[in-house]
This record gives C-alpha cells, structure tokens and sequence, in this order.
C-alpha cells in the first residue's frame, strides 16, 4: 500500500483519489493469508452478516451504486431487495473470496477511469433523499468513511477469526 502523507502541492482531486486508493487497498490488505473458511465466518454475535467476504463485497457494490446508479443515473442492478436489504453481505459467502476481491478491483479500476473523467463539481444524476444531488466530490468523501469504517470491522473480525492484527 502506497501511505496517504501528502505533500501540501497535491490538489483536491489527488488527495481524494489516493486517500480513497489507499482504503481500497487496506482493505484488500486485511484479506491476505485468511483461511476461505475465515473468510466466511461471522464472528460478531449482533451481526451475523459481518464477515470478511460480506464486507468486501459490501464495499463492492457500495461503488457500483454511488458511482453507477447515483452518479451516472443507470438501472440499479445490485443485489439487494426490500426484503433483503444487505444481501451482497449474505451472498458473499457462497463466493470464493478470490473472486469477491477481483470483482472489487475490477469495479475500482472502472471508478478511477470514471473519476478522471469528470469534474469534482459534477452533480449526481440521482437525487438522495432530500432531493439533493451531491457533487462528485462528495460522493469520493463518502466512499473514503464507508470504506475506512469498514476497514475498522475487518480489523475486529481479522483478529477475532485468526488473531492476526496490525494490518
């Protein structure tokens, strides 16, 4: 993993990127060495869906739908429904964790190319909630805490699982 010290010449859309770059890879870190078995385990008694595989697909789809759906205004194709909300956690762990982590880089290797292209002051076509479409930057701000709060869940689970710390 490249470290995140920037030098005060970087522009804004520099530090997103590799801040954002850098979570990515921290997370995919937090995968190395880990049994398919582990990958697998939910180890949290309050939250069953947490495992390794289900937040690294969590993360995967979490881009698809801000940079796909929100951003670009496309047919949300994700795996979840009403009644299954959080089914990308749930099905990650019928799926090799390999192939969780290839999907993930795929889908970043398309968001950087996507993010190149486009202005930080781009507005979302997708409204949020409250009618607000968020700007290109926010959504880069966004993707940085959800990934970052996950990588704090891997570490918990990462220990628990198979004692490893320190990634």
């Amino acid at each position: 993993m490249t470290r995140t010290d920037s030098p005060p010449a970087w522009d804004e859309r520099t530090q997103l990127t590799t801040f954002l770059d850098y979570v990515r890879d921290t997370a995919c870190a937090k995968c190395e060495g880990l049994s398919p078995e582990d990958a697998r385990r939910a180890p949290l008694p309050g939250s069953p869906l947490m495992t390794v595989a289900g937040l690294i697909n969590h993360l995967s789809w979490v881009e698809y739908y801000w940079f796909e759906v929100a951003f670009l205004g496309g047919e949300d194709e994700g795996p979840w429904t009403d009644e299954d909300p959080d089914r990308e956690m749930r099905i990650a762990v019928d799926m090799p964790l390999a192939d969780v982590l290839s999907q993930y880089e795929a889908r970043t290797v398309r968001y950087r190319e996507l993010v190149a292209s486009h202005d930080l002051d781009t507005r979302a076509e997708q409204p949020r909630r409250d009618g607000r479409h968020p700007d290109l930057r926010w959504i880069l701000l966004h993707l940085i805490e959800e990934t970052s709060r996950h990588n704090g869940h891997l570490d918990v689970i990462r220990e628990i699982v198979d004692g490893t710390t320190g990634i």
